[in-house]
């Protein structure tokens, strides 16, 4: 992945082989602990995901899990021989247990069956990877699978529930048809999916490192009645690529976020809001200490002035709305007298430039991005590619890419451009010290 520009790209990234040239998981060290279900077969392709991306791979089996793969499989994978039992001779004389908790720089359960689960919740060592989430430092991540109906026991949801109290991270489970022929809630996540999740929580220090990033994303709805509601086709794709491409860049990273279909990113605080002025309420709730703000989302410009309290009876052959303005979030947030550096985003469906120059400036941003929507372009997409102008002429062209590679590119050239203004600006005057 390559993009170009007018001038120099600091930190730029390319794809080779899949492989981001300074991924955020190169040399990282990842226990990925297995149970028993039948997802287990999935864990082989998200070692094969996980190399890829540059980690170290230590699996770890349940007696369980062993019924369903076998651990020559995880061998040939990872590398390295797996290990499944407290009681092996030549890896527990030096202690083994310990030495691989503290080894691991992250501890990635999945599948996480429900039993493990509820063993993880009272703090059981009855097993290998059971003991080693004991006596770890390291974060620990669960991707739950498990009949549709035992994830929605209410034994298991109360324990998912302590979990994320005790800051352990869940990523998923997705809904679908089951190995059990039953549909629901309960499916591991896709390994890619795992993969893309996890790596944030790797990431070494960054150009955004210590920087708190806000990002809004998605759509928003705007009520007429009880039922129906004035929105657009936005899938909040790239609001959320972006805001993990931030994470992985080092930043504090808070995500505003209309009503999407989409898994939060690790890593990532999320405020979930419906209408525009929900947004706009969030947006300036999060403004202190935020360094920079990316307005991905689409807004509704208008929204009915009356909301009906009941549904709207179809009576009549037409139906006349009256709709005003929403509150701009931002042109008030670029007002503030002390404001984050703002890039905007402008979705055009002719003369994509023209407009997009006429907002950075009606708006005074530092940056906008523009891409052309319609006839199946950028919404409803796994891809998108965007025009990024920027103050004092600026100009980049960002190809057609897949939205996590392209939010990848742009973070690096929002890095360079923010750098630069950084640096351009004047300092304050250091006092001379006479005493």
């Amino acid at each position: 992945m390559a993009f170009a520009c007018d001038g120099h790209i600091g930190w730029a990234w390319h794809e080779t082989a899949g492989v981001a040239d300074n991924a955020g998981m190169r040399g990282k060290h990842v226990l990925l602990g297995v149970t028993g279900g039948i997802a287990a077969y999935k864990s082989a392709e998200l070692v094969r995901r996980l190399v890829e991306r540059g980690a170290e791979v230590q699996v770890v089996m349940t007696a369980a899990a062993r019924e369903f793969i076998g651990a020559t499989t995880f061998q040939a994978l990872s590398g390295r021989p797996v290990r499944d039992s407290l009681w092996d001779a030549n890896a527990e004389a030096a202690m083994g247990h310990i030495e691989l908790a503290r080894w691991a720089e992250l501890v990635l359960v999945a599948p996480a069956s429900a039993d493990f689960l509820a063993r993880l919740v009272h703090g059981r060592a009855d097993d290998l990877l059971a003991t080693l989430c004991l006596a770890t430092t390291a974060p620990i991540v669960v991707a739950p699978a498990m009949n549709q109906q035992m994830w929605a026991n209410a034994a298991t949801q109360a324990n998912m529930s302590t979990l994320r109290q005790r800051a352990v991270q869940v990523l998923g489970p997705a809904s679908g048809e089951q190995a059990c022929g039953e549909v629901g809630p309960g499916r591991m996540l896709e390994p890619t999916e795992i993969a893309d999740l996890v790596e944030p929580l790797l990431i070494g220090p960054g150009p955004f490192s210590g920087k708190r990033v806000l990002i809004t994303a998605g759509p928003t709805r705007e009520c007429l009645d009880p039922v129906r509601f004035v929105s657009n086709r936005s899938s909040g794709k790239m609001g959320y690529a972006v805001a993990q491409a931030f994470r992985a860049a080092g930043a504090e990273v808070v995500l505003v976020s209309g009503p999407v279909a989409l898994a939060a990113p690790a890593g990532v605080r999320c405020v979930w809001v419906e209408s525009a002025a929900q947004m706009y309420a969030a947006v300036q709730q999060e403004l202190p200490a935020t360094q920079l703000l990316v307005a991905t989302a689409a807004v509704a410009d208008y929204r009915p002035v009356e909301v009906a309290e009941r549904k709207i009876k179809k009576k009549a052959e037409t139906l006349s709305l009256e709709l005003t303005r929403t509150t701009d979030i931002l042109a008030s947030v670029a007002a503030l007298a002390q404001r984050p550096y703002i890039v905007g985003f402008a979705a055009e469906t002719d003369a994509v430039e023209q407009h997009a120059r006429e907002k950075l400036l009606r708006k005074n941003l530092d940056m906008i991005c523009a891409n052309e929507v319609g006839a199946a372009k950028a919404f409803d997409c796994e891809d998108n590619a965007l025009l990024v102008l920027w103050r004092g002429g600026g100009r980049a062209e960002l190809a057609r890419a897949p939205k996590r590679e392209l939010a990848t590119a742009l973070v690096a050239l929002i890095a360079t451009q923010y750098q630069a203004r950084a640096r351009s600006e004047p300092q304050p005057e250091r006092r001379q010290d006479l005493g």
